[in-house]
């Protein structure tokens, strides 16, 4: 079995993050990623632009060099790709964790390949990969996309697109400009106030010229092979379409959090506990890093601001030893 100083699940920017700080400070490391080097940027949409400038992308002062200040997908992930491999980080991919468990100080760590024993983990896992459902009925045909893509697909296509933030936004967009006959569907009063300030002026222009059609204060109530029925102020509306996007959000693996033994929050935020200096969790050992420290609030966190993760986690290590 091996072992190591420090195990990080999640090999995203910031797993990543925290793989080149224990290497620079000599821990031995393994960062598990189920995935591709940074899954979650993978999965993202291809012609998704970041909110963030490509300076505050940068991790280990690597400089970030984008033909735009505020980078694209597929920038992020030659930027990210080229710093795991030219630094030989000791990172295994597609290799998913299955439990964590603790015997006196040390966790062993069990993956679907392997298994890593250690006094320390890291768990950078994001909050990607579990979709906020709409719980209605019809939501599991293959119509309805939690995920968006690529907007050629909905050409000529009757398209609900659900939600008011960035990813909704920029899909109805997209797929209007493919030739979609886009829908957008947002349960409060107004396109997101959090929407890229360069994009939200062009929905609410394309909203407002009659190219994109809008319920506001609408809810999904039905979802069938020909139909969306939702409610509205002006009652229930059904309307012809052949592909739903619900882009309501996403939230961390709280169950994964739990059987490890991470407390969260009672209330509706679900904020797992850990110490705002250290990054380490009431269970001691276990650190977080990145987005999974806000919980449900997953607009609060991003590469950005949860860089310094990676050095206030291995400074506490290197400390206790």
């Amino acid at each position: 079995m091996n072992f190591f100083d420090i195990v990080i699940i999640g090999g995203g920017p910031i797993g990543i993050a925290c793989g080149l700080e224990a290497q620079k400070k000599g821990l031995s490391y393994v960062i598990l990623e189920k995935g591709p080097i940074v899954n979650s940027l993978y999965n993202y949409p291809v012609n998704m632009q970041f909110f963030s400038s490509s300076e505050k992308l940068e991790i280990d002062e690597i400089p970030f060099i984008s033909k735009e200040a505020k980078p694209r997908r597929s920038e992020a992930l030659e930027y990210y790709r080229r710093i795991a491999t030219s630094n030989k980080l000791n990172i295994k991919l597609f290799e998913k964790v299955t439990s964590v468990a603790k015997i006196e100080n040390e966790f062993t760590v069990i993956s679907d390949k392997n298994s890593y024993k250690s006094k320390n983990i890291v768990i950078a896992t994001g909050f990607y990969d579990i979709p906020n459902l709409l719980q209605v009925p019809g939501e599991d045909l293959p119509k309805v996309s939690h995920y968006y893509n690529d907007p050629h697909f909905y050409a000529g296509q009757k398209l609900a697109v659900i939600g008011a933030s960035n990813s909704s936004v920029d899909a109805a967009l997209e797929c209007y400009r493919k030739g979609a006959e886009v829908t957008l569907i947002i349960r409060g009063t107004e396109v997101g106030q959090r929407v890229k300030y360069w994009v939200r002026p062009d929905i609410i222009n394309r909203i407002e010229e009659g190219s994109i059609k809008v319920f506001y204060n609408a809810t999904v109530k039905e979802i069938s092979e020909e139909n969306i029925t939702i409610n509205t102020e002006n009652g229930i509306e059904k309307i012809q379409n052949d592909f739903v996007l619900a882009l309501t959000g996403y939230k961390p693996n709280f169950t994964f959090l739990n059987q490890i033994g991470v407390e969260l929050s009672k209330d509706e935020k679900k904020i797992p506990s850990y110490s705002c200096e250290t990054m380490e969790t009431n269970i001691k050992g276990v650190y977080l890093a990145g987005v999974i420290c806000g919980g449900m609030e997953t607009h609060k966190w991003f590469i950005e601001n949860s860089r310094i993760h990676a050095k206030m986690i291995v400074h506490d290590i290197l400390n206790k030893k």
